[in-house]
């Protein structure tokens, strides 16, 4: 009789306290820790009715997600996530099921908005789980039983899941194809699950299972959109043949007309008949219409999709203008789908300030407050020397530098000529020869040099071209050290700019507006506004200038996206990057 009296009493004890400590004021007990003090209960004091909720360990655990294939990458996840909370489980209180379980799984279903496959994720049959354990509440083995494996498989479920929406379902870091070297997101999925659940805060929207990024969320509408319009109906295709001068007349313009402004508005041309979209894209050319008049109307919508690929705003159609409006719909639908894969990749958060160049889109981003400030054309590299994918951190500016010529231009440009005459080719192309660098590089005779033989293993000098109107990287430098060399400059070649494509580099990025973000850059350091910048310049004698701040520089590479004004844009693929995940990620 009397461990049953001792323990009555200490449960009616721990009842009498509990109610004395949730009657009191707000002020001495808040939310939190009732639900703390809650928590530390025994179980079989929280689960009157029904028992003690059961618990995990770690074996259990092991076994049930190395078991299943499409869990066993995310063993990781689930260990610490379980360890992290004592085995208990996670998507239970008081033997039920909590309302995140049945979002889990709504959000799963939609998988395919966010360009992904849902069946990837349907690895367990839930319903039939679920509805055996609802049967199962009379024979609380047999319950506990079931609690344990849908909780792990809810996990797995997760995790599986949250890592190709949060990290990306392609690593490219795994793949040589892929050139993605941008610091990743370093999200830790089962601190992001403990949030979903309501165990911990976060700032990031983990909780509603939403995405880290509102571009991300801009191209995930344009994909809706773009569906929409592929079951509805499909663009027309435009006679490659085509030329079209604003004012000009031709049975094209009907096509133009709904393939811009939609059969509505060609239905609504006097005399208009909208050309037949077949099923393949292609069409069947409708009668001539009276009107066929390229009109100020769709002259305008001609120049903005002009403007959102990237082309000439000039409103004439031919060339490349047709090509942009023929590509497929399918194939822009694939293009939104791997750009929204590349902001997976990304860091969850970005710095407050930073500078971002997009390489297909020829524009280096200045972003500072997370508000764009500025933006400036650059140019990038050739096809052949393309501009590598990466971020690092700016660090100096650099006024009337040197420009150190490559080995590979040495050898291939320079090394004849250099045979023959090197004196005179150097003074000629304001060059010279110097062993060291910075202010120690010490010159040296180039007549002293074995041209003929010279190769990256045996050439110990520097051939460097002095500051000034020839040098090739202009009155500025801006260096973000890193291996591969690349930097952002000043170019003496200012018309490349006005090329609405603008591939010319060995790879470094060019900027249009070098003494302007040089003085952005400097904004900070007491002294250097655009008169000193320029008077220092005028010296021409190199010099370098460390930033009070380095200042994150991120290199990146998307084809497709959204403005805040909900304007779909595209670019070419000039590297070959979008085909090279292409086939990672749909195939």
């Amino acid at each position: 009789m009397k461990p049953y009296f001792f323990s009555t009493f200490f449960t009616s004890l721990v009842y009498w306290l509990l109610g004395l400590v949730l009657l009191a004021p707000a002020a001495s007990c808040s939310q939190d820790q009732k639900a703390k003090l809650k928590d530390a209960l025994p179980d079989d004091l929280t689960t009157k009715v029904a028992g003690p909720q059961p618990k995990l360990d770690s074996v259990y655990v092991a076994r049930q997600m190395l078991a299943e294939p499409a869990f066993k990458d995310q063993w990781e996840w689930g260990k610490k996530f379980y360890k992290e909370r004592d085995y208990r489980l996670g998507w239970f209180r008081n033997h039920e099921l909590v309302p995140q379980a049945k979002t889990l799984l709504g959000v799963i279903n939609k998988a395919a908005d966010e360009g992904l496959d849902p069946k990837k994720y349907q690895i367990k049959d839930f319903d039939k789980l679920f509805d055996e354990f609802e049967k199962s509440k009379s024979d609380s083995t047999k319950r506990n039983a079931l609690e344990k494996q849908i909780d792990v498989a809810l996990s797995g479920t997760y995790f599986n899941w949250a890592s190709d929406f949060y990290r990306g379902t392609v690593n490219p870091r795994e793949v040589k194809s892929i050139d993605w070297n941008v610091k990743r997101n370093k999200i830790k999925l089962h601190k992001a699950l403990m949030t979903i659940l309501k165990e911990r805060d976060s700032t990031y929207p983990y909780y509603e299972f939403e995405p880290l990024h509102p571009e991300y969320e801009r191209l995930k509408k344009a994909l809706a959109d773009y569906r929409a319009l592929q079951r509805n109906s499909n663009w027309p295709v435009i006679p490659a043949s085509t030329r079209l001068k604003p004012g000009a007349s031709s049975p094209t313009v009907a096509l133009l007309r709904q393939r811009l402004l939609g059969v509505k508005a060609a239905a609504e041309q006097p005399g208009a008949t909208p050309a037949q979209t077949v099923s393949n894209g292609g069409v069947q050319p409708a009668a001539a219409a009276p009107n066929q008049v390229y009109d100020a109307e769709l002259v305008a919508a001609v120049k903005e999709f002009q403007e959102d690929n990237g082309l000439k705003a000039d409103g004439i159609v031919s060339g490349e203008t047709i090509h942009q409006l023929n590509v497929p719909l399918n194939d822009r639908i694939d293009q939104i789908i791997l750009n929204m894969e590349r902001w997976r990749w990304l860091p969850k958060r970005f710095e407050p300030s930073y500078l971002l160049v997009n390489i297909p889109e020829y524009t280096l981003h200045i972003v500072e407050e997370n508000k764009e400030v500025m933006s400036m054309p650059v140019i990038v590299g050739k096809t052949l020397n393309a501009t590598p994918v990466f971020s690092d951190k700016m660090e100096y500016v650099v006024l009337s530098p040197y420009w150190n010529v490559p080995m590979s231009i040495i050898q291939k440009e320079l090394k004849p000529k250099l045979e023959v005459d090197p004196v005179g080719t150097l003074e000629r192309l304001d060059m010279e020869v110097v062993k060291g660098y910075g202010s120690k590089a010490v010159p040296v005779d180039p007549t002293s040099i074995d041209w003929a033989n010279v190769d990256e293993k045996n050439f110990k000098y520097t051939v460097r071209r002095r500051p000034g109107p020839k040098n090739d990287l202009g009155d500025v430098k801006f260096i973000f050290p890193n291996s591969q060399d690349i930097y952002l400059h000043d170019t003496p070649h200012d018309e490349l700019f006005s090329q609405a494509k603008r591939g010319f580099s060995h790879g470094c990025v060019r900027v249009a507006e070098p003494i302007k973000l040089a003085e952005y850059l400097l904004r900070n350091k007491p002294g250097w506004d655009e008169t000193k910048i320029l008077d220092v310049i005028s010296q021409r004698q190199e010099q370098y200038i460390t930033l009070p701040e380095k200042l994150p520089v991120y290199l990146v590479y998307f084809t497709a996206w959204v403005d805040e004004g909900g304007k779909v844009h595209f670019r070419d693929d000039i590297y070959g990057h979008d085909k090279a995940l292409a086939k990672e990620y749909f195939n």
